[in-house]
C-alpha cells in the first residue's frame, strides 16, 4: 500500500493512496495536467484510476476534477451534499452524472480490494469528509480542513498506519498577517482549519507504536513555514501528555505544489 501528497496547501490538493491493483485520488484541487504528471511519477496514468475521492467542494480541492472526470471516466465519490454543489460549479465544466457515487460517513464501502471509510470533519462547507482507506489490515487515514477535533476525530483516527493531518497555519503569523479579519476568524473559527499546535496536539491522541508515518499537509502559503509547522508539531508531540517522542515516528510536511517522497505502508 502506498501514500503520496502529490500537492497539499491552501492552492491546490490532491493526494494518492493504492495498492498493486488499486488506485484513488483523494482530491484533485491541482490542474489535470499536473495531476497527470504526478500520477507518472508513480508510474501510473490517468487510465490506471479506480476512483477520485471528493472531500468538499472548495477549489483548491476540485479544480481539475472536470477534467480528469472527462478525459478518463473516472468515478467520483463524494457525500450527497458535496456532490450537489460539484454540479452547480460552471467552472468545472460538464460531469457526467453517471460518473457520480454517493457516500455517507461512517460507512464503508468497497473499490477492489480498498476499503473506504468517510468520516465527518468540522468545515465550512456542504457536507465535508476524511477518508481511511484500508488494505488488509493496513490503514490510512488523510484529515484537513477541519476547524477543531474531537472525540469523535480521535476515535475515527486511531491505529492507522500512516496519516496525513492538516498544520494549516501558524496562529501568530495569520494575526499579523495581510488577510482581512473576517477571513482571519474563518481560518481561526470551528469550521475553520486546524492550526499547527492543535495539529500536535490531535496527534499526540492518536500515536501508536505501530504508526509509520505522519504527513502534515495543507499548509498555507501565506500564514504558515514548513520548519515552523514541523517545529511546532515535534515540541506538541515531544512535550505532550503521551508516551512517544517526535523522533520515534517518521514524520514529513508534504510540499504545497510537488510531490513529496512515497510512504510505503509494509
Amino acid at each position: 500500500m502506498r501514500l503520496c501528497s502529490i500537492a497539499s496547501g491552501s492552492s491546490g490538493n490532491c493526494i494518492y493512496v493504492g495498492s498493486e491493483a488499486t488506485h484513488l485520488l483523494v482530491d484533485v484541487g491541482i490542474s489535470g495536467k499536473k495531476a497527470e504528471a504526478g500520477l507518472n511519477s508513480l508510474g501510473l496514468t490517468g487510465r490506471d484510476l479506480d476512483g477520485i475521492l471528493v472531500t468538499h467542494e472548495h477549489m483548491d480541492h476540485v479544480a481539475g476534477l472536470g477534467v480528469m472526470a472527462r478525459k478518463y471516466d473516472v468515478p467520483i465519490y463524494a457525500t450527497p451534499g458535496t456532490l450537489e454543489e460539484i454540479q452547480k460549479m460552471e467552472n468545472l465544466g460538464k460531469i457526467d452524472p453517471e460518473l457520480f457515487r454517493e457516500v455517507k460517513e461512517d460507512v464503508k464501502l468497497t473499490i477492489k480490494d480498498l476499503t473506504v471509510n468517510p468520516m465527518k470533519i468540522s468545515h465550512d462547507a456542504a457536507q465535508p469528509v476524511g477518508y481511511r482507506i484500508a488494505y488488509g489490515n493496513k490503514k490510512v487515514g488523510i484529515c484537513t480542513d477541519l476547524g477543531v477535533y474531537n472525540d469523535y476525530t480521535v476515535e475515527c483516527l486511531k491505529g492507522m498506519d500512516a496519516l496525513l493531518i492538516e498544520a494549516n497555519h501558524d496562529v501568530k503569523m495569520l494575526q499579523v498577517g495581510p488577510y482581512p479579519y473576517y477571513l482571519k476568524q474563518r481560518i481561526l473559527g470551528e469550521r475553520g482549519h486546524l492550526s499547527n499546535e492543535n495539529s500536535g496536539k490531535l496527534l499526540c491522541r492518536i500515536l501508536h507504536d505501530k504508526l509509520q508515518a505522519i504527513v502534515l499537509g495543507h499548509l498555507s502559503k501565506e500564514n504558515n513555514l514548513p520548519e515552523l509547522a514541523y517545529e511546532a508539531v515535534r515540541m506538541e508531540i515531544t512535550m505532550g501528555e503521551n508516551p512517544y517522542r517526535a523522533e520515534d515516528f517518521r514524520m514529513m510536511v508534504a510540499d504545497r505544489s510537488n510531490i513529496s517522497p512515497v510512504i510505503n505502508i509494509a
